[in-house]
């Protein structure tokens, strides 16, 4: 195959989002303020044919740009994943950003020019190729923060992001001058190759200083600190999009890069992550039991959910990977789907985002109290809800690495959090009715139902997500 049929096949869903993009700012420029439900549904039909690129491309691996940009069966899956995750982003926007005066046809072309960012993440192969990937994601990311740039809490959210990002990104930019300082080479297997036996200190220092730079993209913690505030103070439909999409890529970079660039020093990573793990796990736990704004505390329950990533990532092995991506995809549903139900919670025009005006949605809207109830249940791993099965194939990859502690932790964890999500189903079903809620246009309503039948089906037929995971976890090995 030559360079330029390789190129066009392994290389075309960022080709279809790059040239769109641009379509979209010179449409966008000439309309005006005209432009943003076409640019919208522009938008949303270049992530959509992204997708369709990647079901119906090509399957082969294949390496390109002397080694910066790998295709696989692990990077395909992934994108997969970071592509609906824009899409249906984009899809539930419209009637929030139109509602709060905030329809300015930027916002789908930020979503995009992220994306962009994340799919050049997810197939980076040298520690370049990283960083360009994760700043293009995060520039992006940082105005879309502060995209109501009339609300103070969203200037403020997307400053203290700014801020935060900032100092991450130097930490993980340190990190890799030390990694290549020691090791001579910029690529992830020639790093693993540089290092062998017992690694010199000055590695163990980029290692830290890079994973550190990661957690905070995925904000587990002690790199959480800008999550709370940033998913209050942002807009819903961005705050949607910082719990899902960009997740999906931090999470997979971070095990491309320790299992591609450190197999050797399995040992050494592993303390790393079993802590980030830990630390996660209970802080989204304990953190959210106080909570009275719904957005923080999906907030913490996001810091939890990476931190139960992480366990399977810990593990070390194929079956931890494997664990992880089939997280992945079942926190990506539940994300959009509670977001969904987030987006609904509208009265007499005005979004309100307490806990307690959920009260009584079961006599107000008894088939959104049941989908809203089973999201709750599924994001505390009530069996037989998908969520249940995330958490079991991570904990059982931790258990076969024979990282018992870890395991009991994560499942002492997951009874914790139970608390803050049935809760809500208390609030739900129990306290006395608040004002019902506007009528939701049909988008929001689609996205809850099908990630509900989702979740509520995968225990009939867990083959295909199963099935892909696999092929993914092996093409890492």
């Amino acid at each position: 195959m030559s360079f330029s049929t390789a190129l066009a096949h392994h290389f075309l869903p960022e080709t279809i989002l790059a040239l769109g993009v641009l379509a979209l700012i010179l449409i966008g420029a000439w309309r005006g303020t005209r432009a943003f439900g076409l640019v919208n549904e522009l938008a949303a039909g270049l992530l959509g044919l992204a997708i369709l690129a990647l079901f119906f491309g090509q399957t082969s691996e294949a390496s390109l740009f002397e080694g910066a940009f790998v295709d696989d069966a692990f990077a395909r899956f992934v994108k997969v994943l970071t592509l609906v995750g824009s899409l249906v982003t984009v899809l539930m926007s419209r009637d929030y950003l139109q509602r709060a005066k905030l329809g300015n046809f930027e916002f789908p072309v930020l979503v995009v020019l992220s994306t962009i960012g994340m799919l050049l993440l997810v197939s980076a192969d040298n520690l370049i190729a990283l960083y360009l990937g994760i700043e293009l994601m995060s520039l992006a990311l940082y105005v879309a923060a502060a995209f109501d740039r009339d609300d103070a809490r969203a200037s403020e959210a997307g400053l203290k992001y700014f801020v935060l990002g900032a100092l991450s990104s130097g930490m993980l930019l340190y990190g890799a001058s030390l990694l290549y300082g020691f090791s001579g080479t910029i690529s992830f297997d020639g790093i693993a190759k540089a290092i062998t036996g017992a690694p010199p200190l000055g590695v163990i220092f980029g290692l830290v200083f890079v994973l550190a730079g990661l957690a905070f993209k995925m904000s587990a913690a002690p790199f959480h600190m800008w999550t709370p505030d940033v998913y209050e103070g942002a807009p819903t439909p961005v705050t949607a999009f910082f719990a899902s999409a960009p997740k999906m890529a931090a999470v997979a970079i971070t095990t491309r890069i320790v299992f591609t660039a450190f197999p050797g020093i399995v040992g050494q990573w592993q303390q790393i992550v079993i802590f980030l793990a830990i630390a996660s796990m209970l802080l989204g736990s304990f953190a959210a039991i106080g909570q009275t704004s719904i957005k923080r505390l999906m907030a913490y329950s996001s810091i939890g959910h990476m931190g139960f990533a992480l366990v399977g990532l810990a593990a070390g092995n194929e079956a931890g990977v494997r664990g992880v991506a089939i997280y992945l995809a079942i926190y990506l549903v539940m994300t959009l789907g509670a977001f969904a139900a987030i987006l609904q919670m509208r009265v007499e025009g005005r979004p309100v985002e307490k806990i307690s005006d959920l009260s009584g949605l079961s006599r107000n809207n008894g088939t959104a109290a049941f989908f809203l109830a089973m999201l709750m249940f599924s994001l505390a791993g009530v069996p037989p809800l998908a969520g249940f099965f995330a958490k079991y194939y991570v904990l059982l990859a931790a258990v076969d690495a024979g990282l018992y502690p870890l395991a009991i932790i994560g499942v002492l964890a997951s009874a914790i959090s139970a608390f803050y999500y049935l809760r809500v189903v208390k609030v739900i079903y129990f306290d006395e009715p608040a004002p019902a809620f506007d009528q939701s246009p049909l988008s929001l309503r689609a996205v809850l139902a099908v990630s509900t039948v989702f979740l509520l089906g995968f225990w009939l037929y867990p083959a295909p997500v199963v099935e892909a995971a696999t092929a993914a976890a092996k093409s890492l090995f």
